[in-house]
């Protein structure tokens, strides 16, 4: 597992579960039922645990020590519930029995709930430790974790540390951790190698806007391609956000941290693919050389975009880089970005839609989805709107008119650039929890990346 800068973080398993205090984690029924013994269900009757989700209720040993406790799931389970123990239990070791939750679940959901965010405060240790269950895999869990942990870290980290030049050496670190080859291309040299859209959301930022390519694995072995969103700041550009709108942009480079979380989990178990990351890393910042409404550049694919408005900056730097990514016809094109608010409007913050014209990708990742736990959804790619791309001067417009079905238009105008990979996804998450969760803090949030990695896995 990586343990540069982002990962130095203690694992929260241990092996072996004799010295493990157990949990006993219940459904409202299986308390009824007696579970897990009459004197227990007794006490915890007197108590007043009912076991209602998230409830706890530490057990006394004859010693007068904790000796268990007792674990409320409620009366549907949340698949990661688990996640509320790793900071509620006492310090020490513990071993969850829970029949309502598989294995996999409860300990993942423990490993989750050991996050927080310590970069700029005095971390708060995790002092408990889950013995994992029989049969779980303690390296597939320990590369979820800091995939996501990863992802959140990314996100969380304010603009004035995570700017394009940050998220480079972000970049560079994991792909030498993993022997990955990496390469960059700045500022002017955008231009000259033929990626207009890219310089042209960048340029007017303090630091030189960048594409970011990762090469790892065998060559001629299936082709997988990442491209990830990274817009480490948005003001909006000329078309500048009001301020509400702006206090949450340093994760408008969400896409990115996903895609590097993703390609952390597919180098760390060693994939047999032949795996390209593409990052194109800008500030869209205001000044003399900013770009302007009614503006028309021509991409890299040779399609000219009319700027009908700066703050729909994101798909155009992805234009550039799938068009990019696009060129070598990978077997599976996935680019994930924090795209469009009208994706939050349509499924809210903690769906993820995704778009593809193939579909048997759309029934495996729904069943990935499924099996993970890791919510997405698929919007349809209706031509029927392709309509709201054309503009009387210009091959396209970046920002239809009308504010209606934004997601989708976005969705077409990126499947513009897209003509040769033989697979091809986009996701539109907010790569942010608004609210906490059992699993998750307010904060950056890794979004769709298990359920990605597993139908990958199957493809290696």
């Amino acid at each position: 597992m990586a343990t540069y800068q982002f990962l130095e973080r203690p694992s929260p398993f241990v092996s072996g579960n004799s010295e493990a205090l157990i949990v006993h984690a219940l459904t409202p029924a299986e308390l009824e039922e007696g579970r897990p013994s009459a004197a227990a269900v007794a006490f915890a009757r007197s108590a007043g645990f009912k076991a209602e989700a998230v409830s706890l209720l530490l057990l006394q040993g004859a010693d007068g020590a904790v000796a268990g406790a007792l674990f409320g799931l409620g009366a549907e389970p949340d698949p990661f519930i688990t996640a509320k123990l790793a900071r509620a239990l006492p310090p020490g070791a513990w071993r969850i029995e829970a029949t309502a939750l598989a294995p996999e679940q409860v300990a993942l959901g423990f490993g989750l709930g050991g996050y927080s965010f310590d970069t700029y405060r005095t971390p708060k240790p995790i002092e408990a430790f889950l013995a994992l269950p029989d049969g779980v895999d303690a390296d597939a869990l320990n590369r979820q974790l800091a995939a996501v942990f990863l992802a959140r870290d990314l996100v969380n980290t304010p603009t004035n540390d995570m700017g394009p030049e940050r998220l480079e050496a972000v970049f560079r670190a994991l792909g030498s951790h993993y022997g990955a080859t990496v390469s960059s291309i700045v500022g002017e040299d955008l231009l000259t190698a033929n990626f207009p859209l890219v310089h042209t959301v960048g340029r007017a930022s303090a630091e030189a806007p960048r594409l970011l390519e990762m090469r790892w694995g065998r060559t001629g072995a299936r082709k997988v391609t990442l491209v990830g969103k990274g817009v480490c700041f948005d003001t909006g550009g000329l078309d500048i956000k009001p301020p509400s709108s702006m206090l949450l942009m340093k994760k408008d480079m969400g896409g990115a941290a996903n895609v590097l979380a993703l390609a952390l989990m597919i180098m760390d178990a060693g994939l047999d693919l032949d795996l390209r990351v593409l990052v194109p890393a800008v500030e869209n910042s205001i000044s003399a050389s900013a770009f302007r409404p009614g503006d028309i550049y021509r991409s890299r694919k040779g399609l000219t975009v009319q700027i009908d408005n700066t703050d729909a900056e994101g798909r155009l730097v992805l234009a550039d880089a799938l068009a990019y990514a696009d060129e070598e016809t990978p077997d599976l094109m996935i680019d994930m970005a924090t795209l469009t608010g009208a994706a939050r409007v349509a499924l809210g913050p903690d769906v993820p839609p995704f778009f593809t014209d193939d579909e048997d990708l759309a029934l495996a990742l729904a069943a990935a989805s499924r099996a993970e736990s890791d919510p997405i959804w698929r919007l349809p790619l209706f031509k029927g709107y392709e309509k709201d791309l054309r503009t009387r001067v210009a091959d396209l417009t970046n920002a239809p008119s009308g504010g209606m079905a934004g997601s989708i238009t976005a969705a077409l105008f990126l499947k513009r650039f897209v003509a040769n990979a033989k697979s091809w996804a986009h996701f539109d998450i907010y790569a942010w929890s608004p609210a906490e969760k059992p699993q998750t803090p307010v904060g950056g949030e890794a979004q769709a990346i298990r359920a990605l990695y597993r139908h990958i896995a199957s493809l290696a």
